[in-house]
């Protein structure tokens, strides 16, 4: 084995996925396999990824890449600061890196992929694939890794056959759980017209239109869901908790794990190991009010 330097991140055996942070606010989560080491959107600010990776003694010097769904500032807030000065590769689809030059104004070091294509990063597999979001051209993920698949689905206002015959045999699945529709239509912040937005089937995935999507995404090998992307005025982690939690228990998958992200702290990292998932610290996982 070399010698540790700065950087240096010695090689893992099993697959680690980590939440960094998810809600309106800021999304971000990162990923290695034993041959490579990539975020999957970076919405929150530089410095707490590079906090947040320092906590799992890696570095962002070392990412091999950003996979971005799509253009919203809660996805893309730290890219410019991470991936324009690191020089760090981003991977996503024509449309939405020309939105993202003309938001941030920098030189990225573009990976082109077109939606619904497979693109390859060390010994992770990529399926690309669209999504209905009210962006330019958002995509979904599923991350074939050596030990197993996550299904990354978030920012979409409905579920469809097509997403779900893509992620279908995940073990992982990020799931957006954005809203509880009685509070967000009682919210009296927001005008009609925001709701609206939201509601539309291009808009955020409610709490109970995300269970409704899990009978078409339950089967036997999935383990583990994060309830992600809640809003903080409009949801709160026991409403996204139960409604996912009842759901599974009907359709007799009460064996799958279900956890609620956060936009303030990262989840525990999951490691996968022969398609098994177990949590990899000891670290509490808190679930505060979350937000939009």
């Amino acid at each position: 084995m070399p010698a540790p330097h700065y950087g240096y991140i010695a090689p893992v055996e099993e697959v680690q996925f980590t939440v960094l942070a998810s809600g309106s606010s800021g999304n971000a989560a990162y990923l290695e396999t034993p041959n490579s080491r990539v975020l999957i959107d970076c919405g929150i600010s530089a410095k707490r990824i590079r906090e947040a990776l320092l906590d799992l003694d890696r570095t962002p010097e070392r990412l091999d890449g950003i996979l971005i769904t799509h253009e919203h500032s809660d996805h893309i807030s730290g890219l410019k600061v991470l991936a324009a000065k690191l020089g760090i590769p981003v991977y996503c689809n024509r449309h939405t890196a020309e939105e993202i030059r003309r938001i941030h104004d920098a030189d990225f070091d573009f990976r082109l992929v077109e939606t619904g294509n497979t693109f390859e990063i060390g010994d992770l597999n990529v399926d690309t694939f669209p999504i209905p979001h009210d962006a330019i051209d958002p995509m979904g993920f599923m991350l074939h890794t050596p030990e197993g698949r996550i299904g990354f689905l978030t920012d979409m206002g409905h579920g469809t056959r097509l997403v779900a015959d893509r992620v279908r045999d995940a073990e992982v699945l990020l799931l957006e759980t954005n809203h509880d529709v009685d509070l967000l239509n009682n919210d009296p912040r927001r005008p009609w017209s925001l709701k609206q937005r939201i509601l539309s089937r291009h808009g955020h995935l409610s709490n109970e239109g995300a269970a409704q999507f899990l009978e078409q995404l339950v089967h036997p090998e999935l383990q583990h869901i994060y309830c992600a992307h809640l809003s903080r005025e409009c949801n709160t982690p026991d409403l996204a908790h139960t409604e996912i939690h009842t759901q599974l228990g009907q359709l007799g998958a009460s064996f799958v794990n279900v956890e609620v992200t956060s936009p303030r702290q990262p989840c525990q990292t999951l490691g996968l190991s022969g398609k098994k998932v177990a949590f990899k610290t000891e670290k509490t996982v808190a679930t505060p009010s979350i937000a939009l």
